[in-house]
C-alpha cells in the first residue's frame, strides 16, 4: 500500500520531547497526515522513520486494551503502520516494516542485516544428510515441486533450470528488509533477525527466528511459541511451532503441527504433518506424516500418510477400532537408494507390506501385504491389509483430517486409496501369486519368493483379496465415468501405462516425464508455471485415470467393447466384491473385539458403519 507522509510540526516536536522522545534528525522523521503525537513515551528514533497514525486500542489480553502507541522504545530505519502498539522493547529495532494492528511487546530485538535472505533460496539435502544439496527451500515450495528435485536433481541441467526459476522468484518477490504483515502480535520473545513475518501471526515467546519466512494469513494464522529456535527455514500456512522447537534449514507446509521440543534439521515437512519429542534429520515427511515419541528419529527417508512410533516400532496399528489410531503408511516409506522400507506399520516383527522388497529395490513387492518374521524366517501375507479394520479406518478418516484452509493448499493430496498407482501394483501383484502358483502347483504347503516365504493358504486369500480390490475399483471407476458422461472408449490415451506417486499428487509417469523435458528445454519460464503444471495434472486425474481404467477393464474381462450387458456384468461384481470386502472387515472387527480389547459401545459405533456401506453401492 503507497502511503503518503508529512513532517513533523514543531509543536509535535515539542509534544514528543516533553514525553521523553528523542531523535537523531526530527526532519527524518515522517508520519501520517493524522498522525497525533501523544501516545508516544520514551522513545529514541534513528535514521529513516515513518509513522500511521495511532488512534484505536489495542487487546494485549483477553478483555484488555491498551492504547496504541510506541513506548519504551528504540527505533531506526523503521516505518510503522497505522493503530500498532509497540512497547518494551528491550535492545531496538533495526531496519523493519512493520504493518497496521500489530502488538509488539516485551521482545530484546527485531533486525535487518545485510545479506538476509529470510531463509530462501538454501538448499538443503533431504534422504542423504552427507549428499549434495537436492531441495531450493523458498515460499512457493510444495510437496510435488520438493519430491520432483528430490527424484531428479542428479541430472544437471534439470537442477539448473529449476534453481534459475526458483531464484528468479525469489528475486521478483523478497523485500528489501525485514516486514511484519497486518495484525501481528509479538511478545516476551528474544532475537528476531531477517525474517519476514505474515499476517496474523502470533509469536510468544520464542526464543530466536533468524532468516525465516513465516506465511501466515488471515484464515491460516501461524502461531510460534515459547523457547522455538528456528533458522534459516520457511513455516507456511496453520501452522504450529511450540515447546522449545529447535529447528534449522527447514520448511514446513500448510496446517503442520511442530512440538514438544522437536528437533529438526535439513528436513522438509508437508500438508498435516505432526511432530513431536523426536527428532529428524535429511528427512523428506510428506502429506500426514506424524511422529510422536522421544526415541523416534526419522533420518533419511522418504515418508507420506506415516506414522512413526517409539524406536523401530513403525505405527501404532494395532489400535484398529479405538480412538486413538492414527494410521499407518499407504505408499511407501523410501530410502536414500530408492528401496521401500518393508515395514511401515510394523509391531514387533509384524508389518505391512507395500511397493518394492528392501533386499531386491528393483523387484516389485506384494502390495497390502504383511510381513512376519520367526527367528530368521521371514514370512509374506499377501493383501491381507486390504480387509482389515485398520485399513478401513484409514480410507475414512485422512480426508477429513485435512486443517489446512481452502485459500492455502499448496501441495497436493489425492486421497483415492485404489487408484491407477496402487491398483497397478496390486495387477502386478496378483500376477507374481498366480505365477508363483501355477509354477509350484496346488498341492503344496508354501511358496519361495525370493527369500521369503508364503504359506499355501495365505497365497490363495492374496489373490482373492486382490481379486476383490480390483472388481471395487473397476467398478467405481466405471460408476464415476457413466455419472460424469465420460464412458466409452478414452479420446486420449494419456494416463495408459505406469502411475506414479509425487508425494501425494497421482500422476501418469508419461505427465511426469513431459514436464521433465519441459523444464530442461527452457519452454517453461516460471516456477509458477511448474506448479501450475502439477495443479493441471490433478485436475485431468479422473480423465487419466479413465483411459488406465478403460485398458485394465478390457484385458481382465476380456472384453472388445463395453456393451450395456459388459458394463451390467462389471456392476454385479462390483457390488459383490464391495459385499466381501465389508464381511472381511465385519471379521476383522469381531476377532479385534473378542480379544476384549476393544469397548462395546466403539466395536458397535463401527458394525454400525459398516452396514451403512450399501448405501455406497449405487
Amino acid at each position: 500500500m503507497n502511503r503518503t507522509y508529512r513532517p513533523l510540526t514543531t509543536e509535535e516536536i515539542t509534544i514528543l520531547e516533553n514525553n521523553n522522545c528523542w531523535a537523531e534528525d526530527w526532519n527524518r522523521v515522517e508520519v501520517d497526515p493524522d498522525f497525533r503525537p501523544y501516545s508516544f513515551h520514551r522513545v529514541m528514533f534513528y535514521g529513516d522513520i515513518q509513522l500511521g497514525y495511532f488512534n484505536k486500542s489495542v487487546e494485549v489480553s483477553k478483555g484488555f486494551f491498551k492504547h496504541s502507541g510506541i513506548n519504551d522504545a528504540t527505533l531506526r530505519n523503521v516505518t510503522v503502520g497505522n493503530d500498532c502498539l509497540i512497547e518494551k522493547i528491550g535492545n531496538f529495532i533495526n531496519g523493519y516494516t512493520i504493518g497496521d494492528d500489530c502488538y509488539i511487546s516485551n521482545i530484546s530485538t527485531m533486525e535487518t542485516t545485510e545479506g538476509a535472505t529470510f531463509g530462501e533460496g538454501h538448499m538443503v539435502s533431504v534422504l542423504n544428510e552427507m549428499g549434495d544439496g537436492n531441495v531450493v527451500l523458498f515460499h512457493g515450495l510444495n510437496s510435488q515441486l520438493a519430491a520432483f528435485m528430490v527424484k531428479y536433481f542428479k541430472d544437471k541441467q534439470l537442477r539448473d533450470n529449476i534453481i534459475r526459476l526458483i531464484n528468479e522468484e525469489i528475486r521478483f518477490t523478497q523485500p528489501e528488509r525485514g516486514t511484519i504483515g497486518n495484525r501481528v502480535k509479538i511478545v516476551n520473545s528474544k532475537e528476531i533477525t531477517n525474517t519476514v513475518i505474515r499476517d496474523d501471526c502470533e509469536i510468544n515467546g520464542a526464543a530466536r527466528l533468524s532468516d525465516c519466512t513465516i506465511m501466515s494469513s488471515a484464515d491460516a494464522s501461524v502461531y510460534i511459541g515459547t523457547g522455538v529456535i528456528c533458522e534459516n527455514s520457511i513455516i507456511c500456512n496453520g501452522c504450529s511451532i511450540n515447546n522449545s522447537v529447535k529447528m534449522q534449514d527447514c520448511f514446513v507446509g500448510e496446517a503442520c503441527q511442530i512440538t514438544n521440543g522437536f528437533t529438526a534439521e535439513a528436513s522438509v515437512f508437508f500438508a498435516n504433518s505432526f511432530m513431536a519429542n523426536g527428532e529428524a534429520c535429511a528427512a523428506f515427511c510428506g502429506p500426514f506424516s506424524a511422529s510422536h515419541h522421544k526415541s523416534s528419529l526419522l533420518i533419511g527417508g522418504e515418508f507420506s500418510f506415516y506414522n512413526a512410533g517409539s524406536n523401530t516400532n513403525f505405527s501404532n496399528h494395532a489400535y484398529k477400532m479405538g480412538p486413538l489410531h492414527y494410521g499407518t503408511l499407504e505408499r511407501g516409506t523410501k530410502t536414500a537408494s530408492g528401496a521401500y522400507v518393508l515395514m511401515p506399520a510394523k509391531i514387533g516383527a509384524f508389518s505391512v507390506c507395500f511397493g518394492k522388497l528392501m533386499n531386491h529395490p528393483d523387484m516389485r513387492c506384494l502390495p497390502f501385504a504383511y510381513l512376519l518374521a520367526y527367528g530368521e524366517t521371514m514370512y509374506i501375507v499377501p493383501g491381507r491389509n486390504i480387509t482389515t479394520v485398520g485399513l478401513y479406518r484409514d480410507i475414512k478418516k485422512w480426508e477429513k483430517r485435512d486443517k489446512r484452509a481452502p485459500s492455502c493448499r499448496k501441495s497436493i493430496i489425492n486421497f483415492d486409496w485404489l487408484s491407477p498407482f496402487t491398483v497397478g501394483e496390486i495387477v502386478e501383484g496378483k500376477k507374481i501369486l498366480e505365477n508363483l502358483q501355477k509354477a509350484g502347483g496346488k498341492n503344496v504347503s508354501s511358496y519361495n519368493f525370493q527369500e521369503y516365504i508364503i504359506n499355501a493358504s495365505s497365497l490363495k486369500k492374496g489373490i482373492k483379496y486382490y481379486d476383490i480390490a480390483l472388481r471395487i475399483y473397476m467398478g467405481a471407476v466405471l460408476k464415476r465415468a457413466v455419472k460424469g458422461g465420460w464412458l466409452g472408449v478414452p479420446e486420449k490415451s494419456t494416463g495408459v501405462g505406469e502411475w506414479h506417486d509425487l508425494s501425494g499428487l497421482l500422476l501418469p509417469a508419461s505427465e511426469e516425464e513431459r514436464l521433465l523435458n519441459d523444464i530442461k528445454s527452457g519452454s517453461i519460464e516460471s516456477i509458477q508455471e511448474v506448479l501450475d503444471r502439477f495443479n493441471d495434472i490433478d485436475n485431468h486425474y479422473r480423465e487419466y485415470q479413465w483411459a488406465w481404467t478403460y485398458h485394465i477393464i478390457m484385458d481382465y474381462y476380456g472384453f472388445d467393447e463395453l456393451t450395456e450387458s459388459n458394463i451390467q456384468r462389471i456392476r454385479e461384481d462390483y457390488v459383490q466384491a464391495r459385499r466381501a470386502w465389508i464381511a472381511e472387515i465385519r471379521k476383522d472387527a469381531e476377532k479385534e473385539y473378542a480379544m476384549g480389547d476393544v469397548e462395546k459401545e466403539v466395536f458397535e459405533d463401527f458394525i454400525s458403519k459398516l452396514d451403512h456401506e450399501v448405501d455406497y453401492e449405487n
